[in-house]
């Protein structure tokens, strides 16, 4: 596999993990007194609802993904900035905007080089009802974007899109389900274009437990049809909801393990995210 096609799936890989949001709104645990220590319950009602993707929760996830070894002795460090705000489009339909803005710097993963920048933004809309079905079934479906914003070589020079969806049931606090998306290049805009053709398939599970705390487990699979090469990565991480003056916030840190890799792929990460709240 070439250089930029690798640099391009472990993107890609890093693009596609969402963050967990509510499929209805928690309450604000502020009074009219002023912020006052998070009560256990609203905790607890937002940690359920941040392991639900289709949120109508408006959040700002930071996170920070850092993988090795590429090579012999590369690394990435890789900031998501991933806004996500729901829109209310009838009775009974949100139409879900999440938006994951990549800044990055890697060295060595392009054997003898370093590169520093953004790369390019992956836009997801899911159209989601706001009730589950009979069933306690949650699913959203719509389109997704990749957008060629990336700078110094940390972009594919290129256009692209194809359907993304989700699917999942919360029941008893245990969370389980998959994420999907399939991007493929429509239209270069540079001569390092990059021919994508990128199938992305995240089953999670995650454990809620009292004080808004959350084990998660997930496998952010990624498939390269052109290279035909698996990247597969186990992700564990665990997280808290806390309030910070009047600011509500989760944070969260884990750890990867890649279970498969293309030729000089990296073998571990970190992930530390804090997620920025806004209970209606």
């Amino acid at each position: 596999m070439d250089a930029l096609r690798f640099r391009l799936l472990a993107s890609l890989s890093l693009a596609a993990p969402w963050s967990l949001h509510a499929q209805q709104p928690a309450a604000d645990a502020t009074t009219a007194a002023g912020p006052a220590t998070t009560p256990a319950h609203d905790a607890d009602s937002l940690a359920k609802a941040l392991s639900n993707p289709v949120a109508a929760l408006i959040s700002v996830p930071l996170q920070y993904n850092y993988d090795q070894t590429y090579g012999d002795d590369g690394y990435r460090h890789t900031l998501n900035i991933q806004p996500v705000v729901p829109i209310s489009i009838s009775a009974h339909w949100n139409l879900i905007s999440r938006t994951i803005l990549p800044v990055a710097y890697q060295k060595d993963v392009i054997p003898g080089t370093d590169q520093a920048g953004i790369g390019d933004i992956t836009q997801s809309f899911f159209l989601s009802p706001k009730q589950p079905t009979a069933s306690g079934v949650i699913w959203g479906i719509g389109p997704a974007m990749l957008l060629p914003t990336g700078t110094d070589d940390l972009g594919a020079d290129t256009w692209g899109l194809g359907p993304t969806f989700v699917v999942l049931k919360q029941d008893h606090g245990w969370t389980y389900g998959a994420l999907a998306n399939h991007i493929s290049d429509v239209g270069g805009v540079g001569r390092h274009r990059a021919d994508i053709s990128n199938t992305f398939l995240q089953p999670f599970l995650s454990r809620a437990f009292a004080g808004g705390r959350t084990l998660t487990f997930n496998l952010e699979s990624s498939y390269d049809w052109t290279a035909r090469q698996w990247t597969v990565p186990l992700n564990i991480g665990y997280s808290k909801v806390t309030q910070l003056g009047g600011q509500m916030l989760s944070f969260q840190g884990g750890v990867r393990a890649y279970l498969e890799k293309p030729e000089g792929g990296p073998d571990w990460g970190l992930r530390f995210t804090v997620t920025l709240l806004y209970p209606r």
